[in-house]
C-alpha cells in the first residue's frame, strides 16, 4: 500500500462529494446509539451521515490531508450555519457570499486547514461540491460534451416521473443513440477516466473493459424508474444534485448531524492504523478501498482488520470493477450477509458500482 501513496497525488481534493449511497450504507451497518464507527473520510458526507445515529465516535480516516481539510470546513460550516445557508455555502443553491462566510468561519478551523482554504478560496467561491477532480470531470461532461448529444430538454425529460414502460421507451427510442454510445465509450474509457477522473493508480487492478462495464451498469439504471430521483445521476447529467439531496443535507437529517458534530474525529493515515487508537468499532464504512489492492495485500489487510475489530462489527464496502470480499478470503473470521448485500445493491443509487457488501466479524 505504501507504493500507492508514493505514486498517487494526495495533495489535491479528489472527491468533493462522497459517491456512495449513504442510505444503503446506514441500512447495512445498522448502527445503534452510542456506537463507535470507523469511516473512510473522502469528502466527509457519509461520515457526517452516520452522526444521525447518535454515535459515541465517528473516526473519519483518509490518506489525503486535503480531503481532511474539506471535512473540517464542512464540519465548521454546519456548526455555524443554518441549513439553507450551508446549502448556499457549499454550492447546492446560488450565493455571492461564500468568501464572506468563509472569513467568518475560518477562525474556527485548525490552522493547517485555514491556510489551505485561504490558498484555495476559488474553490469556495465556486462551491465546494464542484471542487474535486472527479466532480470537474463530470462537470466537463455535463456542460460541454453531453449537450452535443442531448439537449437540456431531453436531459430533463430523463428525470421526469414516468411509468416503467415509458422510461424504457424513452431510453430505447430517444436516449440510447449512436452518438450517446460513442461519447460514453470514449469519455468513460480507462485512459480518459484515469487521467481526468480517478487516479490511474486506482485502476491498476481492473481487468475488465472500463467503458463497457460502466455502460452496462448505466443502461440498466437508465431503463429503470429508479433513475428519475437519483441525485448522483442528476449531478452527472445536469451538473447539480436536485431533489432529493444526499442524506446528510436533507432537512430531516441536518439538525441531527449538527447536534453530533463533536463526535466526529479525523485521522490522517490508513484505516487499519486508525483502528489501533479508537474504541473497538461496531461498524466500518470502508468505501471501495479494497478496489485498489492486489489480492495478496487485500488478504493481509483483511487479517489486520480481523485482529483489530471485535466480534459483531459490521463492515460495509463497495466493489466497482475489482471483486474483493472479506468473507471470501477469510470465511472463518467474517460472515457474509448475502441476502442483505443483494437487497442493498438492488436499490443502491451508486448504479456504477458492481455491488455493496456487508460482512460481520465472527
Amino acid at each position: 500500500m505504501s507504493e500507492l501513496t508514493e505514486r498517487t497525488d494526495f495533495s489535491i481534493i479528489r472527491y468533493a462529494n462522497c459517491w456512495e449511497d449513504a442510505d444503503v450504507l446506514l441500512q447495512g451497518l445498522q448502527l445503534e446509539p452510542g456506537s463507535s464507527v470507523l469511516s473512510i473520510g473522502s469528502a466527509g458526507d457519509n461520515s457526517l451521515s452516520m452522526l444521525t445515529t447518535n454515535p459515541e465516535i465517528v473516526m473519519a480516516v483518509d490518506l489525503s490531508e486535503s480531503q481532511l481539510h474539506l471535512i473540517e470546513l464542512k464540519r465548521v460550516a454546519i456548526s455555524a450555519l443554518e441549513r439553507e445557508d450551508f446549502l448556499a455555502f457549499i454550492g447546492i443553491t446560488n450565493s455571492d457570499k461564500r468568501p464572506e462566510n468563509f472569513n467568518l468561519l475560518k477562525k474556527q478551523l485548525p490552522e493547517d486547514a485555514r491556510r489551505y482554504w485561504e490558498k484555495n478560496i476559488k474553490t469556495i467561491e465556486t462551491g465546494l461540491i464542484f471542487g474535486g477532480k472527479f466532480e470537474r470531470y463530470f462537470q466537463f461532461f455535463s456542460s460541454w460534451l453531453l449537450p452535443l448529444v442531448h439537449s437540456k430538454k431531453t436531459r430533463i425529460e430523463l428525470f421526469r416521473n414516468k411509468s416503467q414502460s415509458e422510461q424504457e421507451a424513452f431510453y430505447n427510442k430517444i436516449w440510447n443513440s449512436y452518438r450517446w454510445r460513442l461519447l460514453f465509450r470514449i469519455f468513460f474509457s480507462k485512459q480518459v477516466m484515469g487521467k481526468y477522473g480517478r487516479d490511474p493508480e486506482f485502476l491498476n487492478e481492473v481487468k475488465v473493459t472500463v467503458s463497457e462495464f460502466i455502460f452496462n451498469k448505466a443502461e440498466k439504471h437508465l431503463l429503470s424508474v429508479g433513475s428519475q430521483r437519483n441525485y448522483f445521476l442528476k449531478m452527472i447529467m445536469l451538473g447539480e444534485f436536485g431533489e432529493p439531496l444526499p442524506h446528510y443535507l436533507r432537512e430531516e437529517n441536518y439538525s441531527r448531524v449538527k447536534a453530533n458534530l463533536g463526535n466526529l474525529k479525523t485521522f490522517k493515515g490508513y484505516a487499519q492504523d486508525a483502528l489501533k487508537i479508537m474504541p473497538p468499532p461496531n461498524g466500518c464504512n470502508l468505501s471501495d478501498i479494497f478496489e485498489y489492492m492486489p489480492a495478496d495485500i487485500f488478504k493481509a489487510i483483511a487479517e489486520t482488520f480481523a485482529t483489530h475489530t471485535p466480534t459483531g462489527c459490521r463492515m460495509a464496502y463497495w466493489n466497482l470493477m475489482v471483486p474483493r470480499r472479506l468473507s471470501a478470503v477469510l470465511p472463518e473470521k467474517y460472515e457474509y450477509y448475502q441476502s442483505l448485500s443483494e437487497q442493498l445493491t438492488e436499490k443502491d443509487l451508486g448504479f456504477f458500482y458492481n455491488g455493496i457488501h456487508i460482512d460481520k466479524r465472527i
